[in-house]
């Protein structure tokens, strides 16, 4: 199998809430949720996309860099590079339906598990969605990252509880759902969390915490404030408020004002290894890719998740290469002179 076949079985399968257009950049299903797409005109999802066109590389030929360490190692396991499938799920709901969410995790799972990554799954309006995820997780004995919803208390930390069967390396909340339209569709109640929530929910966890859907310094000094052991930039694909700025363009602030205190990873339009190159440089301590692994899983099972982690590998060790990074510190500690953005001089 080849991504361009994945691809071209993803499309007869995701149609018509994903056309798997040449470029996934939000344009042809802006207003589309449930769906792929991002909200309202769907700013959000394509600001993140053409945030990330704007910032160039500085390529570098003259140095002794050749053969570029890619590994990163995360909560004590180690990884074979700082990439990780965002927890996307809701097959039925948003893409397409023809696959079970059963096996589309399985896919995502054991296609992240084969490439040397750690798979994030996902909570949905439907319990039985993270229910199969944890079951999948087990069964395929990996210790992956589960996201609950930020329901009410008392349903939050049971639904934890229920993942920390799963041996899971991390737990995380993705606050950001709040605003997701797909779960007041199903009438799911979904709201915003205290600090004090927050560290209720850190109290309760006895492994790291994860807090995702942080878009201001602001918010991740009060994450840190809250014990999390990670944080992730990120607006949730453009699929809560319309209007958002791009991950990438808050990302460099976010961490610089967390300075080492959690973990900084990010999502939002990253295509490439290129892109995940963009991020590491801007501060990111690992990078989270959404729709193209849900793309891939669906057209081209753990094949294909395989096949797509390689090439994102292949061209972010290009990109270290020719900018001459010889391990992922290198690139974080560039100070920025491994990218510029396309308007400077």
């Amino acid at each position: 199998m080849t991504l361009n076949e994945a691809a071209k079985i993803a499309r007869e399968l995701m149609m018509p809430q994903c056309r798997m257009c040449p470029e996934c950049n939000g344009v042809a299903c802006r207003g589309e949720v449930p769906g792929m797409g991002g909200k309202g005109s769907g700013s959000g999802f394509m600001n993140n996309y053409s945030g990330l066109k704007q910032i160039m590389l500085n390529m570098r030929t003259i140095h002794d860099v050749r053969e570029p360490d890619l590994r990163f190692s995360l909560f004590g396991q180690e990884l074979s590079m700082p990439v990780m499938p965002a927890p996307v799920t809701g097959v039925n709901i948003n893409m397409g339906g023809k696959v079970s969410e059963e096996d589309y995790i399985r896919a995502v799972i054991r296609g992240s598990k084969n490439a040397g990554i750690i798979p994030m799954v996902g909570d949905s309006a439907f319990k039985s969605f993270i229910e199969d995820n944890l079951k999948v997780l087990k069964e395929e004995s990996v210790s992956g990252i589960p996201f609950i919803k930020p329901w009410n208390n008392e349903e939050l930390l049971s639904r934890i509880d229920m993942a920390l069967e799963s041996d899971p390396l991390a737990i995380g909340v993705d606050i950001d759902s709040a605003g997701l339209d797909t779960l007041k569709m199903h009438g799911q109640r979904v709201d915003p969390k205290s600090l004090a929530e927050l560290k209720l929910i850190r109290n309760h966890v006895k492994i790291p915490f994860i807090i995702k859907g942080i878009m201001t310094v602001e918010e991740a000094n009060l994450a840190v404030l809250a014990g999390a052991d990670a944080i992730v930039v990120s607006n949730h694909g453009g699929r809560v408020l319309d209007h958002t700025p791009s991950t990438v363009s808050v990302l460099k602030d976010i961490a610089d004002a967390v300075s080492g205190r959690c973990k900084v990873f990010v999502d939002g339009g990253v295509r490439s290894g290129v892109d995940v190159f963009k991020m590491l440089a801007l501060g990111a301590d690992a990078v989270l890719i959404g729709r193209p692994f849900a793309q891939y899983a669906i057209g081209g099972g753990e094949e294909a998740v395989e096949l797509y982690v390689k090439k994102i590998y292949s061209e972010l060790k290009g990109a270290m290469l020719l900018t001459g990074c010889q391990d992922l510190n290198a690139i974080r500690n560039s100070q920025g002179r491994c990218i510029k953005f396309e308007n400077q001089n």
